[in-house]
């Protein structure tokens, strides 16, 4: 069963949104509307603020309807026409509107004035202040819990996420029972034999961002089959990996140019590694330990390795 362990409704407004009234029956629609309907709910979802300054025409060229299907849409919903429903949506956003909304909100404006270099660091910005606003302690040590628990961690990311799963799964590796990287170089013949053993005793993360491959859904939804864990690190409460997940890690990928950052998801990674790393004695042992055997390897200041000066100690001796 879906634990829906979400950060406080303060702490992360696009989650805030997504478990209110109003974003409840837009996640009814994305997940049992016609396509129609779940490109509008999908919209709405990403978009709370932007849409509030939408007229029914824009609205429907945004999500390349009609603004009969927006009308419908909007009555469907139980309001009387598109302006009502705009209106409650702006209530909403009003409620559980936060300063990194306003960050947000700030560095668009500033997008077309900016270099695409500097608007790209603003977006990098504007994303890790979101995520760090919607991820809390007790649902980071919650994961930390089931991950050290488990018989096996299966990393799963496509394309560009794939280096993210890469990432997370060389960190973990000291610290959990049995690591496997899912996809690596192999692609979905090799990540569905990874995933063919999969059981409720183990836990899988799952790494998706726009534009978001159709195969890391499917196989998802096969470990979820298994009654496995799921630990979903996606863009919005709308991606599709969100709502397969036991556990979600928001990372906004928000980005002036590219079709998604990475930033935050980076940002995300790293907090979640530091939190298993330093959450009992005997993992902070192993980082010590790890840190000794790999500094035979780094580089000094003097152009030798760690090994050398050992080794030049033990021949003076």
């Amino acid at each position: 069963m879906k634990k829906n362990l979400t950060p406080t409704e303060s702490n992360s407004p696009d989650l805030a949104f997504a478990k209110s009234s109003l974003g409840e029956a837009l996640m009814a629609q994305l997940k049992e509307g016609s396509s129609s309907y779940k490109r509008i709910a999908d919209y709405l979802l990403r978009n709370q603020v932007k849409v509030t300054a939408l007229g029914i025409e824009d609205m429907a060229e945004q999500c390349e309807v009609s603004t009969a299907t927006i009308s419908r849409f909007a009555r469907d919903l139980n309001f009387a026409n598109y302006a009502a429903l705009k209106n409650k949506i702006a209530e909403t956003v009003q409620e559980i509107f936060s300063p990194v909304e306003k960050l947000r909100n700030t560095i668009e404006g500033r997008k077309n004035a900016s270099s695409p270099m500097a608007a790209s660091l603003q977006s990098a910005l504007a994303n890790i202040n979101a995520a760090s606003q919607g991820i809390n302690d007790e649902q980071i040590d919650q994961v930390i819990t089931r991950l050290a628990k488990a018989a096996t961690v299966y990393i799963m990311g496509f394309g560009i996420s794939s280096h993210l799963a890469g990432i997370l799964a060389l960190h973990l590796q000291p610290y959990c029972n049995r690591v496997v990287e899912v996809v690596a170089y192999g692609g979905t013949e090799v990540a569905a034999g990874n995933l063919a053993n999969i059981t409720d005793k183990d836990v899988l993360i799952v790494i998706s961002f726009p534009r978001y491959a159709l195969d890391v859904i499917r196989l998802t939804e096969f470990a979820r089959k298994h009654s496995t864990c799921i630990v979903a690190i996606t863009d919005s409460s709308a991606s599709p990996i969100a709502q397969l997940g036991d556990y979600l890690l928001l990372a906004p990928s928000n980005h002036a140019v590219l079709a998604s950052s990475s930033s935050a998801a980076t940002a995300v990674i790293e907090a979640l590694v530091s939190s298993m790393m330093v959450s009992n004695k005997k993992n902070v042992e192993k980082a010590i330990r790890l840190t000794e055997a790999l500094s035979g390897y780094l580089h000094n200041n003097d152009n030798t390795s760690r090994t050398t000066q050992l080794e030049s100690r033990k021949t003076k001796k």
